[in-house]
């Protein structure tokens, strides 16, 4: 019964939902992959590859990379936690579409969370190196549960705003989304497969 009582996304809301869906997509694998960058920079590692194209699951090679197990863990913490601090320096400039930003922090928080919890059973990606070089499997969930669920109540609430609602108006957020969108998307070809 609660779900009939759900309010209806306008029509005009679709393109704004869609658009900043692709973009936190692509932006989360973007800033995940600085995130190893930036961690291979930083422990003398060479980036040899960052594969960020749009129909393409993201990835960074480092070779040689003295330091696997930070580089590893740069990907999901930088991941999770530099759009909580862009969200929290636009809310508190009390931008208008801030809550664009909001959603994306919490996208990637969810998916850096789940990528680390339901990832750590298969051994899969970040996971399997975090797992082959020594992190114990708690701080993964130690980790990613928490992160879950920051991102779910980064989400709350966010409705009103997508269906234009709140003083957000769709009007002005959409050509927002779809620019960023595009953007990331360009950087994906250029950055290549």
């Amino acid at each position: 019964m609660a779900l009939l009582a759900m309010p209806i996304v306008p029509y005009r809301s679709l393109p704004l939902i869609a658009a900043t869906l692709l973009a936190s997509w692509l932006g989360m694998q973007a800033i995940h992959e600085l995130g190893h960058v930036l961690a291979a920079k930083a422990t003398d590692g060479v980036v040899t590859n960052v594969a960020l194209h749009p129909l393409g699951i993201s990835r960074t090679d480092v070779a040689p990379n003295p330091h696997p197990l930070i580089v590893a863990w740069g990907g999901p913490l930088f991941g999770g936690l530099a759009p909580l601090a862009i969200w929290a320096i636009a809310a508190w400039l009390r931008w208008a579409q801030a809550f664009l930003l909001r959603f994306f922090a919490g996208f990637c928080l969810v998916a850096n969370g789940l990528y680390l919890t339901a990832g750590s059973f298969k051994r899969v990606g970040d996971c399997g190196d975090l797992l082959r070089h020594g992190a114990p499997f708690w701080q993964l969930w130690a980790f990613g549960v928490p992160a879950i669920a920051l991102g779910f109540w980064l989400w709350s609430g966010l409705g009103p705003q997508f269906r234009g609602e709140s003083g957000a108006p769709v009007q002005r957020s959409t050509p927002i989304a779809l620019g960023i969108t595009l953007a990331l998307i360009a950087i994906g070809l250029v950055v290549g497969s």
